[in-house]
């Protein structure tokens, strides 16, 4: 089985981090960064800046690729391929969608036990400028059952 393509866009400023509330859906009631499923025809870097757009109004002009993360929800049988992107440049100021509402967070207070389990783990080495790939293994309860993650020299 293929694994579902999605993107993660994360927004970082100075000592801050802006998040998103998920007010529906996957992952509703926990802090994420933006993105979700590519659109027909859509390329990865299409999506990524389509969805921070939808999510949180911010208009994406750059980004780089930081990191690829894959889970496998054990019982229902699903993969997920999610490349995480660092937006460089953009316009606008976050404001709250259907979807997700928007806040930004110092580095030291990022809220961990209100996202999901895995963020603890590869979030650090996004904030410090590393290229890293995580492999993540869920139960239908969203209990990680097993994790690794490490820094790479490239995302190929």
């Amino acid at each position: 089985m293929e694994p579902k393509l999605l993107t993660l866009c994360m927004l970082k400023e100075g000592n801050k981090i802006l998040l998103g509330m998920k007010k529906r859906g996957f992952g509703e009631g926990w802090f994420n960064g933006f993105g979700g499923k590519l659109q027909e025809g859509e390329s990865l870097e299409d999506a990524a800046y389509r969805e921070m757009h939808e999510e949180s109004g911010i208009k994406v002009l750059n980004t780089s690729k930081k990191g690829i993360l894959y889970f496998d929800f054990v019982d229902d049988k699903e993969k997920l391929e999610v490349h995480v992107f660092q937006i460089e440049e953009y316009e606008g100021k976050p404001i709250e969608s259907e979807e997700m509402r928007p806040e930004w967070f110092e580095i030291d207070k990022i809220p961990f036990d209100k996202m999901w389990p895995d963020d603890i783990h590869w979030l650090p080495m996004f904030l410090e400028g590393y290229l890293f790939k995580g492999y993540f293994e869920f139960n239908d309860n969203h209990k990680m059952l097993s994790h690794k993650v490490k820094k790479v020299d490239s995302l190929n």
